[in-house]
């Protein structure tokens, strides 16, 4: 079972590492400012910069929490700014936007879970609290 949150996080960080490189492309830049997004050049290769700390952060299990936190402050606005699907006209698209925002809500309730429990024992994060702990009772003993 130690094994179950590692495949969790593994899965988890896997769509936005995949979807990292597409933040430095121009077809994608270009997407984002026709959709309003301001200064697109620079906000765009940077949100792939904070979805690629968070997704590494929360695959390794190191400081797990803080990279789930990363990528809450990554999908909050591209949700809202990318997938507005209230005030898309085309029925397919709205639709396809409704989908695309509502995976986006799901990953949110994904990375506050992270937020919670934390990465677990297969983590640096717990590596680190079980030296922390053995340290604090060495200490305490002598």
């Amino acid at each position: 079972m130690k094994s179950t949150a590692l495949a969790g996080r593994i899965l988890y960080s896997l769509i936005f590492l995949a979807a990292v490189p597409g933040h430095f492309k121009s077809e994608t830049i270009a997407y984002a400012a026709a959709a309003g997004v301001p200064l697109a050049d620079l906000a765009v290769p940077a949100s792939g910069i904070l979805a690629l700390v968070g997704a590494l952060s929360v695959l390794l299990g190191y400081r797990a929490r803080w990279g789930a936190i990363a990528l809450i402050a990554f999908l909050v606005p591209v949700t809202l700014a990318m997938h507005n699907f209230w005030a898309v006209s085309d029925p397919m698209m709205r639709q396809m936007h409704m989908a695309m925002f509502m995976k986006n809500v799901a990953l949110i309730g994904g990375a506050l879970t992270i937020v919670r429990f934390g990465a677990g024992e297969l983590s640096f994060d717990a590596r680190a609290e079980r030296r922390d702990r053995i340290g604090g009772a060495a200490a305490a003993a002598a």
